[in-house]
């Protein structure tokens, strides 16, 4: 039950982070397509506020059950590590440029030590 648990509030985490960065990506690519800027905002922040909620109840779960604030914030930044760039490309279908993808790597670099 305790490993359920624990899964069940990373994958909190981990949804939360996903759908706030496709609230921002959706708001970026509606607003480029020429969409109502108040139609862009009221999609993407009822978007965010659900990820939001994901965020803050995992975030208060899992300090409750992990006993340490990092393991939740390693998660969230290895979520938004791992889906910005599949989101971003999926939604944009562009790759980085040689100075993004850069920044990029000394990001996962800098995760890793």
């Amino acid at each position: 039950m305790n490993l359920i648990l624990k899964i069940g509030i990373l994958f909190l985490i981990f949804l939360g982070e996903a759908f706030s960065i496709y609230a921002e990506m959706i708001g970026a690519r509606n607003n480029a397509e020429g969409q109502h800027l108040a139609s862009v905002l009221i999609k993407s922040f009822l978007l965010i506020a659900v990820a939001g909620g994901f965020l803050i109840l995992g975030y208060v779960f899992g300090y409750k059950v992990f006993k340490n604030i990092w393991v939740c914030s390693v998660v969230s930044i290895t979520s938004i590590l791992i889906m910005e760039p599949l989101i971003a490309y999926t939604m944009f279908k562009e790759l980085p440029s040689i100075g993004a993808g850069v920044g990029f790597v000394l990001g996962v670099i800098g995760l890793y030590l």
